[in-house]
């Protein structure tokens, strides 16, 4: 088993590493060349800047049985076999992952129809929601080694 993390602008990192640690579990952050990443834990990979790079490189070494990192509905639903969990916490399952998709879609269509080009950005993050991802993550892991 291995975490992979889709670390462009993921403020989880260091808890994943901290987690990881614990369990003896390697890391593997993935990036692009927008973003420099260095980490005395895990192994950085650097890809090209292009759309999606990031993803496509994740989806392709990933396999059965890892823990994929990511706040990208899509990722998470080409991670064939591995476990998912965004940012928040919330784990990518089965049961949810097409409806989230056809949420993300939706709220993408609406987007460009209303002609509004600013988005807000996310809520600053609290120690609630580092708490709540670490609960999380963890009870994630335990599973994966289980199954």
């Amino acid at each position: 088993m291995r975490v992979f993390i889709d670390a462009d602008a993921c403020p989880v990192v260091s808890i994943v590493e901290n987690i990881s640690k614990k369990y003896n579990i390697p890391v593997t952050l993935l990036c692009d060349t927008n973003h420099v990443l260095t980490s005395e834990y895990s192994e950085v990979i650097v890809v090209g800047a292009g759309s999606d790079a990031v993803d496509y490189k994740l989806i392709s070494i990933c396999h059965k049985g890892d823990i994929v990192v990511s706040q990208d509905y899509g990722v998470a639903a080409m991670a064939k076999g591995a476990f998912a969990i965004h940012q928040s916490g919330k784990w990518y399952t089965n049961g949810n992952i097409d409806q989230m998709l056809m949420e993300r879609h939706l709220n993408k269509k609406a987007r460009r129809s209303s002609h509004k080009n600013h988005i807000k950005g996310p809520k600053k993050r609290t120690e609630e929601d580092d708490e709540r991802f670490t609960q999380s993550f963890e009870k994630m892991i335990k599973m994966a080694q289980e199954s």
